[in-house]
C-alpha cells in the first residue's frame, strides 16, 4: 500500500514539474510573441521579476481545481472543462496581482495577458492528450500486429472506451478493436477513443459482415437480456464468439481490473428482461450498525445474504449453519476476501428448539433472515417427515425464538412451489408462510414477512449446473416436458429484492417478487448449448424424459385466493389473503409435528395434503360475497 501511494505522488509530482515548465514557457512566449522586435527593458524586469509568481499562482489554482488528482492517460471531456475553469480563474488572479503589485507603475500589456492565457489552455490541454496518445499507441510489431485478433465493441460509452483502452495499451492480449457499435444517435459515424462507431446494434449483422471480427466484446455493463441475446443471436450465426463485461452488480462486488472481468456470455446474461437493481445502501440502511443474524448462511441464498449484507456495515453478522464446511467457506470469504472482520459462525441445526433459543439469547440479533432450507423436490419426495421437519416445523422454531428474544424484524426466504403446493416440498413451505403469519399474531413486537420467488440461476442442484454438466458431458440434456416453464431470476437480484422486502415489512406479509415472463425449460436447454458454441439436436441431444410426480407444467406466485398488491418498491408485489386462525394453525401444526417426531412418512403426506386443500377453502370462502 505504502509502494503504491509513493507512486502517485511520484507522479503527481512530475505532473507538477512538468505544468511549472509549460506555465513559465507560456508567460516567457507571451512577451516574445507580443513584441517583434525584442522585448523593451523595462518588460524584460517586469518579466524576469513577475515569471516565478505566476508559475506558483497558476500551480496553486491548477491544484484548487483538482488538475492533479489523475493520470494524465485517463484524461476525457470534463478533464478539459476542469482545464478551461482553472486557466480562467488563474489568468484572472494573475491580472489582479500583477496590477496590484505592478513595479514602478509597469502593468503587462493587454496583449501579453491574452496570448498567456491562449498559450498557457493549449500547453495545459494539450500536454494531457499528448500524454495520453503516447500511452494508448500500441506498441507492436509488424508480425504481432498481423496476429492480433480484431475486436468489435458493443457499447461506445465509458465501458466500451476502456476496454479500446486496454486492448492497445495491452500488447500481451494480442486483440486490436475495430470499431465500435452503439444506439446511441449522436455518435453514429462519429470516432470514439481513436475508432468509428460503424453502426447501431440494429445494424450489427451489416456490420459484423463488413468488418469480420474475431470476436465481440459487449461493454455495456447495464445491459438488458433482450440486447445481449441479439448480440449473441447476431453473431452466433457467423461463427463469432461474444464475450461480456459483468453486470453493474458484479463491477461493484469485485475488483477494479477491466479485461480480467470480461468472461463469456452467461445463460443470465440472455434472460430477456430488464435486470433488477436496488441501491443497496439505500434500502439496506436499516441493517447497518445492528446484529443481523442469518439462517442457511452457507446455502446459495444465505451466503449471497451474507455477502451483501456485509456491504452494508452491520456491526454483526451471525452466520447460522448446520453445514460445517460450507460455514467454514463463508466465514473465511468474508473475511479474508471482502475484509469483513465482524462474522460470528454458529454451528447449529434449526430444528433444535433448545439450541436456537440459546443461540438467540446469546447473540441478540435485531434483524433474521431465515434462509435455513431443504429444496430439492425429487429428494424432498422421497424423504417427506425430513423436509416438512426441516423447512416447517424449523421455521415455526425459529420464528418462535425470534419473538421471544425481541427481534425487530424476521424475513423467511419462500419459494413458488408454495403456491397451490403439489410436491412435500412445496406443501412444506406452504407450512413454513403459516408459521410466519401465526407468529406475528404472537409476537406483536417482530415484523415478520415471507418473500416468495422462484428458481435461482445458478443456485445449488438448480437445473443451470444441471444442463453445464451434461452438455460439458456431450449431452443428452434432460427435460421433463417441452411445454414446462419457469420463473427466474440471478442469485444476487433475488438476495437485493429480499433486503428490500425486509425495510418494507411492517408485519405479517407475504411479499412477492416480480420475475418478468416464465421461461421455457426447453428453450433455456437451447441457449445454453448455443452459448456453448453447439447447436441443440445436431451437437446435443435434447431428450424428453417425463414429468416427476407433483411437477408442475407451470408454477404460480399467487394462491387462488391472494389478490396481489403494489407496494412503494419497483418489482415488488404484496400478497393480500384473508388471516389466518391462529387456533387452526397451532392444530394443524400439533397434528404436522406428531406425525414428524413419529416417523410416519405415509400419514404425513396425506396430513399435509388436506390441510392445504382446507387452507385453499378457508381463503376462497371468505373471499365470496
Amino acid at each position: 500500500m505504502r509502494s503504491i501511494r509513493s507512486s502517485v505522488n511520484v507522479r503527481r509530482i512530475g505532473q507538477i514539474g512538468v505544468d511549472a515548465g509549460l506555465v513559465a514557457l507560456a508567460y516567457y512566449l507571451s512577451y516574445v510573441l507580443r513584441f517583434d522586435e525584442g522585448i523593451p527593458p523595462r518588460y524584460e524586469d517586469l518579466l524576469a521579476h513577475t515569471i516565478g509568481f505566476v508559475v506558483v499562482m497558476k500551480l496553486v489554482v491548477f491544484a484548487a481545481f483538482g488538475l492533479y488528482s489523475k493520470l494524465w492517460r485517463f484524461v476525457d471531456q470534463k478533464d478539459v472543462e476542469a482545464i478551461v475553469k482553472a486557466v480562467v480563474v488563474g489568468t484572472v488572479v494573475m491580472i489582479v496581482a500583477l496590477f496590484l503589485l505592478s513595479l514602478e507603475r509597469t502593468d503587462p500589456p493587454r496583449g501579453v495577458i491574452a496570448l498567456d492565457f491562449l498559450l498557457t489552455l493549449a500547453f495545459i490541454t494539450g500536454s494531457r492528450f499528448l500524454w495520453r496518445g503516447l500511452v494508448e499507441r500500441p506498441l507492436r510489431g509488424p508480425l504481432l500486429e498481423r496476429a492480433a485478433r480484431e475486436v468489435l465493441i458493443v457499447g461506445a460509452g465509458n465501458g466500451g472506451q476502456q476496454v479500446a483502452f486496454e486492448l492497445r495499451r495491452n500488447p500481451g492480449l494480442r486483440s486490436a478493436p475495430v470499431g465500435f457499435v452503439d444506439d446511441d444517435p449522436r455518435k453514429q459515424g462519429m470516432r470514439v477513443a481513436g475508432h468509428k462507431v460503424l453502426g447501431t446494434t440494429g445494424e450489427l449483422p451489416r456490420v459484423l459482415d463488413d468488418v469480420k471480427p474475431d470476436e465481440v466484446i459487449i461493454a455495456i455493463p447495464s445491459a438488458s437480456g433482450i440486447l445481449r441475446q441479439k448480440v449473441v443471436t447476431a453473431c452466433r450465426g457467423r461463427g463469432i464468439p461474444v464475450r461480456t463485461l459483468p453486470t453493474t452488480f458484479e463491477l461493484l462486488s469485485g475488483g477494479v481490473n477491466l479485461m480480467r472481468q470480461v468472461r463469456d456470455v452467461q445463460v443470465e446474461d440472455v434472460l430477456g428482461r430488464e435486470p433488477v437493481r436496488v441501491e443497496l445502501d439505500r434500502v439496506g440502511a436499516y441493517l447497518r450498525g445492528r446484529v443481523v443474524l442469518v439462517t442457511g448462511g452457507g446455502g446459495s441464498i444465505g451466503a449471497e445474504l451474507c455477502r451483501q449484507i456485509a456491504r452494508v456495515g452491520p456491526s454483526r453478522l451471525v452466520l447460522v449453519e448446520n453445514a460445517e464446511n460450507s460455514l467454514f467457506e463463508i466465514r473465511r470469504e468474508l473475511e479474508e476476501e471482502r475484509h469483513f472482520g465482524r462474522a460470528t459462525a454458529v454451528l447449529a441445526d434449526c430444528k433444535d428448539a433448545t439450541r436456537m433459543r440459546e443461540v438467540f439469547d446469546e447473540q441478540r440479533p435485531s434483524v433474521v433472515f431465515h434462509a435455513a432450507a431443504y429444496k430439492h423436490v425429487p429428494l424432498m419426495e422421497e424423504n417427506p417427515v425430513e423436509a416438512v421437519r426441516n423447512n416447517a416445523v424449523a421455521t415455526r422454531i425459529v420464528a418462535a425464538a425470534a419473538g421471544e428474544a425481541g427481534v425487530e424484524r424476521f424475513v423467511l426466504v419462500s419459494t413458488d412451489k408454495a403456491v397451490s403446493p403439489a410436491t412435500v416440498m412445496g406443501a412444506s413451505k406452504a407450512l413454513a408462510e403459516w408459521a410466519v403469519e401465526a407468529a406475528q399474531n404472537r409476537y406483536k413486537g417482530t415484523r415478520y414477512a415471507a418473500v416468495r420467488f422462484g428458481n435461482v440461476l445458478g443456485s445449488s442442484g438448480s437445473v443451470v449446473p444441471i444442463f453445464r454438466r451434461q452438455i460439458a458431458k456431450g449431452g443428452p440434456v434432460t427435460v421433463t416436458d417441452d411445454n414446462m416453464s419457469r420463473y427466474f431470476m440471478t442469485i444476487p437480484e433475488a438476495v437485493q429484492l429480499i433486503i428490500r422486502s425486509g425495510e418494507l415489512a411492517t408485519g405479517g406479509e407475504v411479499f412477492v417478487l416480480e420475475m418478468g415472463d416464465p421461461v421455457k425449460i426447453v428453450e433455456l436447454a437451447r441457449n445454453m448449448i448455443r452459448l456453448a458454441g453447439l447447436e441443440p439436436d445436431v451437437d446435443i441431444a435434447i431428450e424428453v424424459v417425463g414429468r416427476r410426480p407433483g411437477e408442475k407444467i407451470h408454477e404460480e406466485l399467487f394462491n387462488p385466493g391472494e389478490r396481489p398488491q403494489p407496494t412503494h418498491a419497483e418489482k415488488i408485489v404484496s400478497a393480500v389473503q384473508p388471516p389466518l386462525d391462529p387456533g387452526w394453525v397451532e392444530s394443524a401444526f400439533a397434528r404436522i409435528e406428531e406425525l414428524v417426531y413419529g416417523g410416519d412418512a405415509a400419514g404425513l403426506a396425506g396430513a399435509v395434503a388436506e390441510l392445504s386443500a382446507e387452507r385453499a377453502l378457508v381463503t376462497t370462502t371468505r373471499l365470496e360475497p
